[in-house]
């Protein structure tokens, strides 16, 4: 078969050309579902009689042929075919002759092309979805070993309040509790039939694109031609909510790279998910964690590649639009590197409790709580703060933690305060004081602990 569009032309196409031109090389991955929206196309043009019911029958039947040669690896490609529609469809047109070149009816290359990447995405957002409850999992099941420990809350990378342990993980839930929200609101998007938009403008055969919608599991069909042609919104979006689960990632990878330090010294990580050095034999590196922050920039590099390509293209299909599975599919499978890789991390890892609570105490996390102490006495809240950090910098100067100050020196800097002050100071006491809706302390964290065992299906 020669090129579907070779009628036109009188001179065959520079060897150079069509190097330049593939997609092969990359779009071949799309075979699967291309050869599900070329099955639903037949059906509906043997529904609506532009080809008979055995002719339908006949394509389907040699389009799972040709699917199963190209999962198996049996299948030839070749540069001079350009990208995978047409390979596929030059091989159906090679085994069935007249009947595989009806296949095209009512539709182009632009739709088609569309049609592809909406399936490929839609089903790509159910994968990633799952992964991302695996790595939810991962996180909640770390408070069956973790439930009591106290750890350090920071900011500025400065020691601040303290939380429980638990408290760190389900914050990690939550973050990808939004990633998996706006993947579910994207593929709404998604989720809108191009097919039957021909090239730009529709045309005059009697199509049905609602059958081929609803064979496709497609919840609505477009509503205008002229914008299928060029919309790729459907796909920068997609790929920026990869990029936010990489930023999330990175966080986590971040957090955890420092926590491995001997500085930190507050996580084990598994040996098999770090590595040595080729020279110093006492290293153990968090490689795989500072690959998954590294690979953000990749993932988070093709949303601007997507957003460029699509920057200022006129109306309707534009070759340009080529390039937008390179951004798509590196995105995709780098996220999927990352969650796959996650949740063995995650329930892998060892808190180094003595490392911990050695220093707990350290860094004045309980200030906020005497604070807090102080405006339960009446004092203002700006007073209050004042009055606490005149006592840190008292405890300071002496070397000693706001526990091991006299009674005297706190009633010295506030005369309202008593004996009970010492209930709420040092860290545990700090954490135990929490209460609101949503904080670090005990009752509220095991709370949600609940809540999320409820949402993520599992057992209590």
């Amino acid at each position: 078969m020669g090129k579907a569009w070779s009628g036109r032309f009188q001179q065959a196409t520079d060897p150079r050309v069509e190097r330049f031109t593939e997609s092969i090389s990359f779009d071949a991955r799309l075979a699967g579902v291309d050869i599900r929206g070329s099955k639903a196309h037949a059906q509906m043009l043997a529904a609506v009689g532009l080809i008979a019911d055995e002719e339908a029958a006949l394509i389907a039947k040699h389009l799972d042929e040709i699917g199963a040669e190209i999962e198996r690896g049996e299948f030839e490609f070749r540069t001079e075919l350009e990208d995978i529609h047409m390979h596929i469809e030059s091989a159906l047109i090679e085994r069935i002759g007249d009947v595989g070149r009806k296949l095209h009816t009512g539709r182009s290359r632009n739709d088609q092309v569309s049609t592809d990447l909406k399936l490929y995405v839609r089903d790509a957002i159910d994968s990633v979805d799952s992964l991302l409850a695996d790595v939810q999992a991962a996180f909640l099941s770390r408070h069956e070993v973790d439930a009591d420990t106290v750890l350090p809350g920071y900011t500025h990378l400065q020691r601040a309040m303290p939380v429980m342990a638990t408290h760190y993980w389900l914050a990690y839930c939550e973050k990808f509790q939004r990633d998996r929200e706006r993947l579910a609101d994207c593929r709404k998007r998604v989720n809108v039939s191009p097919l039957g938009a021909a090239a730009l403008a529709g045309t005059s055969l009697p199509i049905d694109r609602q059958l081929t919608a609803e064979l496709l599991g497609f919840s609505s069909v477009a509503g205008n031609s002229l914008d299928i042609s060029s919309d790729r919104d459907f796909l920068a979006e997609y790929v920026f909510c990869m990029s936010l689960i990489a930023g999330h990632l990175s966080t986590w990878a971040e957090e955890w790279i420092i926590w491995f330090s001997t500085e930190f010294g507050f996580i084990r990580l598994p040996d098999a998910y770090t590595t040595g050095s080729s020279i110093m034999p006492q290293k153990r590196n968090p490689d795989v964690l500072e690959l998954i922050r590294g690979k953000t920039a990749r993932v988070m590099g093709a949303v601007t590649q997507i957003l460029i390509l699509i920057k200022g293209l006129p109306m309707a299909y534009n070759r340009d639009l080529q390039e937008d599975k390179l951004a798509l599919f590196d995105a995709h499978d780098t996220i999927v590197a990352c969650l796959e890789l996650a949740p063995s991390i995650v329930a892998g890892a060892e808190l180094v409790t003595d490392v911990i609570n050695a220093r707990l105490d350290d860094g004045f996390l309980d200030a906020t709580a005497l604070m807090e102490y102080l405006i339960k006495k009446g004092v203002p809240m700006r007073t209050g703060h004042e009055t606490v950090g005149r006592l840190v910098a008292l405890a300071e100067s002496r070397n000693c933690r706001l526990a091991e100050l006299d009674l005297s020196d706190f009633r010295e800097a506030c005369d309202l305060v008593e004996s009970d002050v010492f209930g709420v100071l040092g860290t545990l006491n700090a954490v135990s004081a929490l209460c609101s809706y949503g904080s670090g302390g005990r009752a509220a964290v095991a709370e949600q602990v609940a809540k999320w065992r409820a949402r993520l299906g599992l057992a209590t």
